[in-house]
């Protein structure tokens, strides 16, 4: 094998036909043809002089051992975006720039935001949302909002709050489904699952909600599983199913009805959610404003 690494273009390919699972999507991202990304993937097997990839029907799928040098790879471009957005921030002028999980941002931030801004005339915020941790380096002049043991890797970290959850629908699912309201049906409903990933596997679903409580688990299988939370909310809402949502998540949908929480019953998140921040953050008063606020935000 070449000790030399292969070209960029061939890993720019690779690490988008693995994400996506798919050569047509993949060309698509990188705006080139099926057939670009194809001779790319070809040139990095000839260049690592092994296979990577399989026939799986009409599509091609990464081999069993091509998937933690891709992990490995996706880490390498989720840096090169990290320090891309770091020069991007510090070429600005903004007052405030947060990092934070994408649901969290839309969900809990957001609706949030404007009290803020309210009380800070003329303040800019940049807001990132990414389920990419930055490395602690790129934390110099960015807020984090994370959850767990992800807040570890950080210099400084302060807990938001620790979330509860429950089971929702939406009133137009409740009309078809009245039973519905009571749990020990809902082995039999139609269901979306939230998955976060393999490193957050201990965060509970709605399996976990019934077996916590005694009931039986899904007999079918969802009707879709979403990555992020906010996604899978946005579904329950257009009647779906039903799901195990977040307090924090579901709130401002819960205000509009366009949520009904269907169990008074619920459970709690392991860990709780963290705002991260580097050495040089407050050292500039709007920031020093911004944290304050928020951490009086978590509290209510």
């Amino acid at each position: 094998m070449d000790s030399k690494l292969p070209p960029l273009r061939a890993l720019q390919a690779f690490e988008s036909f693995g994400r996506h699972a798919s050569v047509r999507a993949a060309a698509q991202e990188l705006n080139v043809t099926p057939g670009a990304i194809s001779q790319q993937l070809k040139l990095l097997e000839e260049h690592l002089q092994t296979p990577l990839t399989v026939k799986d029907g009409r599509r091609a799928a990464l081999l069993p051992k091509a998937k933690s040098y891709h992990a490995g790879v996706s880490a390498g471009f989720e840096k090169l975006h990290q320090a891309q957005r770091l020069i991007a921030q510090q070429d600005t002028a903004l007052d405030i720039n947060v990092s934070s999980l994408p649901s969290l941002l839309t969900k809990w931030l957001l609706p949030k935001l404007h009290n803020f801004e309210a009380i800070n005339e003329g303040v800019s915020i940049r807001l990132d949302a990414t389920h990419g941790e930055p490395e602690p380096e790129f934390l110099d002049h960015t807020f984090r909002l994370t959850y767990g043991a992800a807040s570890d890797r950080h210099p400084h970290v302060r807990a938001l709050f620790r979330d509860i959850c429950f089971p929702v629908c939406s009133p137009e699912f409740l009309k078809k489904h009245p039973e519905a309201f009571e749990p020990s049906n809902f082995s039999n409903l139609p269901w979306v699952d939230i998955d976060w990933g393999p490193y957050y596997s201990n965060v509970p679903r709605l399996e976990t909600w019934l077996t916590a409580h005694g009931f039986a688990s899904p007999k079918r299988k969802p009707v879709s599983i979403h990555s992020l939370s906010g996604s899978a909310l946005e579904a329950v809402a257009s009647g779906q199913g039903i799901a195990l949502a977040q307090l924090s998540f579901a709130s401002a949908d819960l205000e509009l009805g366009r949520l009904i929480r269907i169990s008074q019953h619920s459970i709690e998140m392991p860990e709780p959610y963290y705002i991260c921040w580097g050495s040089l953050v407050l050292k500039h008063e709007k920031p020093r404003s911004f944290l304050n606020w928020i951490l009086a935000e978590a509290k209510r």
